[in-house]
């Protein structure tokens, strides 16, 4: 009899949903509840994951935040010391990760990488099967690492598959590896469509009399300003309605009027209750390199809401919802404007019509399928396997635990205040 391989065995045991996923991730987990969030707590139900996001820092020694998120992954927060240099911080993240391995018996896992930067500390896994989920052009957006284009290469041979967050992205990216697949934005419509019935407002949610045009999302260098300042202005009897965090502009280049409304980020549970609220909801996104390539989570959730939306020209927005008459598309503060006074008038047999047309198209849409797919390609990776793991399948999988990685910082990881499991550090403490 053939000796089994270790693969074979994985794949008995339920194939991709056998192994533990280790996603490092450029986006906190409680930041914006978006792509990674509905992806990851399915797979939890599944499997172990554990979230590694990108560090916090202070004046303290370096350890490892470990948080469980309810129905979601062990979450692994890095808090560094400040002022280390470039080789010591990845050094130190380096170290951290490999004993969250070791503390979490984590062998046999996928790597799912959302940011080809984390390469810089864990180019020296060997996962059972390497995942890149583009969701989004970072080399493109503001601030970002002139490192990334490089790097993404090097993420592009390092992976066996490779999953987009819109079409646009896919047709950038196909040609950069042999198995590139698009998975656009998905929606959970159960959890947006009680936003269709009357619900009980928020508590504390500002009450806000008159027409309401919506936003939910990042508020940052990739909104068009000038048309949310256009709209503003030549219609103060509309409210603009902006729910969600402000990030990397400056909040006093933001449109200051009465009429328009800055609520701050609320939880993915709030986001139905905001949406009962609103007559329009709207995607004033720029035409510029950050955009160009983005997919909003947000239109698909509008729908399910079954909000009427209105989106400048993005080409994952313009198609398919665009074409299908789905969204109306508008450019310039006149045609918004147009579209907006249409909605409004819209009557209720002209709704009910529309909303036909959303329900079939959203039907095809879900979460659900969208992690069912990409996880049945997973498992056929798993069975195609790599000639290069089989070769090194008996090489140490985790370097040993080491004294000291720098002068700076020394010392073993320790786990301290008990189970790690249960919200405790790993911590670089002194040896």
């Amino acid at each position: 009899m053939n000796k089994r391989t270790h693969q074979d065995l994985v794949m008995k045991n339920g194939g991709a949903k056998g192994l533990d996923l280790l996603c490092l991730s450029h986006l906190r987990w409680n930041f914006v509840y978006q792509r990674p969030q509905h992806l990851l707590s399915r797979a939890a139900k599944h499997q172990r994951v554990f979230f590694f996001e990108e560090p916090f820092f202070h004046d303290g020694a370096a350890y490892l935040e470990l948080r469980p998120e309810e129905g979601g992954p062990l979450v692994a927060v890095p808090h560094l010391p400040h002022g280390l240099s470039e080789a010591e911080h990845n050094q130190a993240l380096r170290k951290l990760l490999d004993e969250l391995l070791v503390q979490q018996n984590i062998k046999s896992f996928i790597s799912w990488y959302y940011t080809p930067m984390a390469l810089k500390f864990s180019r020296h896994l060997k996962p059972e099967l390497c995942v890149y989920d583009c969701m989004d052009q970072l080399s493109h957006f503001k601030g970002a690492s002139r490192e990334i284009p490089l790097l993404e290469q090097e993420l592009f041979r390092k992976s066996d598959l490779v999953f987009t967050g819109g079409q646009s992205l896919y047709e950038a990216k196909r040609e950069e590896h042999h198995s590139v697949h698009a998975f656009p934005s998905s929606v959970d419509v159960q959890h947006f469509i009680r936003a269709r019935s009357s619900i009980e407002a928020l508590p504390g949610h500002p009450v806000i009399k008159g027409p309401k045009i919506g936003y939910l999302g990042v508020i940052d260098e990739r909104l068009d300003i000038e048309l949310l300042d256009a709209v503003a202005r030549q219609r103060p009897d509309w409210n603009l309605v902006m729910v969600g965090p402000i990030v990397k502009i400056d909040p006093a280049s933001l449109p200051r009027y009465s009429n328009v409304h800055y609520l701050g980020p609320k939880t993915y549970a709030e986001l139905p209750y905001c949406l009962a609220d609103w007559d329009i909801a709207m995607l004033p996104f720029a035409r510029n390199d950050a955009t160009r390539y983005i997919s909003p989570t947000k239109t698909p959730e509008y729908l399910s809401a079954g909000c009427r939306v209105i989106s400048t020209s993005i080409r994952d927005v313009v198609y398919p919802y665009g074409e299908k008459s789905l969204v109306s598309i508008a450019d310039d503060a006149a045609t918004f404007i147009a579209c907006a006074e249409a909605h409004l008038a819209q009557t209720p047999t002209a709704r009910e019509q529309w909303l036909k047309r959303v329900d079939l198209f959203l039907a095809s849409q879900s979460w659900d399928r969208t992690f069912d797919s990409m996880w049945r390609l997973m498992d056929k990776g798993l069975e195609r396997g790599s000639s290069l793991r089989e070769a090194t399948r008996n090489i140490p999988r985790y370097p040993q635990p080491q004294t000291h990685f720098s002068a700076e910082i020394s010392g073993s990881a320790k786990v301290k205040s008990g189970s790690s499991t249960a919200g405790g550090k790993i911590a670089m403490a002194p040896g």
